[in-house]
């Protein structure tokens, strides 16, 4: 009988606790020291210091059931999640992308071709080549459909990590939440709701280059919520910063398709991933200056000042309901597998 712990489950890629500890058990043995930030720091990339800035460096798989969705598809998905990770450490301009597939025998052609389709357009919108990738075919029940692999590389003269908060400081989420999460448990699950559910899946470098340019250096730290949502991305930046962090949960923007779709399946919105958002820490006197900037961009119409950090109670998040206050717990595994 295998020993507890023994064998890789979903809950592995999850985003949350299990995950983490996964890395750090088996992965982390990998870092070496970088001039710059490397593997031990656990961030969305790795930064790397090229003279007098630095080059920032990530790389991402993805694997979503359905490959076609409302608002996207894997293609669409694989190139938004690459640029998006660089853009949340100040690369917001990518020099250059990879893009590497991996097809089951029997793949209808016609669907490869509509997702190369949409990985054309979603590297158009984003200002970013693809310049190199590779193909893989595995025989037929070896692989599920299609897997990708994008990596992306780009210069930031700043790193933003997502370990600078500091207490006093106000996050803000450029977007409402869950989009991307609900919208496929919809699809795959053939949800009947009334109203438009779609995935928010885009690429955000050029919302984040807005509000960089607005609150310059007081924005301290950055992070995109995909898997484990936002309560997987503010559990990691109090953990990092030491700090607290309280959520206004009344100013938590969400859609009523969302909300909708949560209350039926029992999910908090909170727990739920999202493919073209941001969440940024920024000093409390810049706050209001980011958010004006975001709330300018067609991306970031609905973006919102929603928790705050705090000295107390370093590592937790606590959701604030207007009737009381909560522990907002850190998810372990993921409430819907292959997602992102």
């Amino acid at each position: 009988m295998d020993k507890p712990g023994s064998r890789i489950g979903l809950k592995h890629g999850s985003g949350g606790r299990a995950m983490r500890q996964l890395v750090e058990d088996v992965f982390l043995p990998l870092a070496t020291p970088v001039d710059g930030v490397g593997l031990d720091a656990l961030d969305d990339g790795a930064a790397l210091r090229v003279g007098d800035r630095w080059l920032v460096v990530t790389t991402d798989s993805h694997v979503v059931q359905p490959v076609f969705f409302p608002g996207g598809d894997i293609g669409r998905l694989s190139v938004s999640g690459t640029v998006n990770d660089l853009a949340v450490m100040g690369a917001t301009e990518p020099l250059a992308l990879t893009c590497a597939v991996v097809l089951e025998d029997g793949f209808p052609r016609a669907d490869l071709e509509r997702i190369v389709a949409s990985v054309r357009e979603a590297a158009r919108e984003a200002g970013a080549p693809i310049v190199t990738g590779d193909t893989k075919v595995m025989g037929r029940g070896e692989v599920d459909g299609i897997v990708m692999n994008t990596a992306g590389v780009g210069f930031a003269d700043r790193v933003v990590t997502d370990a600078g908060l500091r207490a006093g400081d106000r996050l803000i989420v450029t977007g409402t939440i869950g989009d991307h999460g609900m919208a496929i448990m919809a699809r795959r699950h053939d949800l009947r709701l009334e109203g438009d559910l779609r995935s928010d899946v885009a690429p955000v470098n050029g919302l984040v280059r807005e509000a960089l340019r607005a609150g310059g250096e007081d924005v301290v730290a950055m992070k995109d919520p995909t898997r484990g949502g936002v309560s997987g991305v503010l559990h990691e930046l109090a953990a990092k910063g030491k700090v607290g962090i309280v959520v206004d949960e009344a100013a938590v923007p969400l859609r009523d398709e969302v909300r909708a779709a949560c209350d039926i399946v029992g999910i908090d919105p909170l727990l739920v991933a999202n493919e073209g958002k941001a969440i940024l820490g920024v000093r409390a006197r810049s706050a209001d200056t980011v958010l004006r900037a975001l709330r300018a961009h067609p991306l970031g119409r609905d973006a919102a000042i929603f928790a705050t950090a705090v000295a107390e109670r370093p590592g937790t998040v606590i959701l604030d309901t207007g009737f009381g206050r909560r522990m907002l717990a850190e998810p372990e595994g993921e409430l819907l597998p292959r997602i992102c």
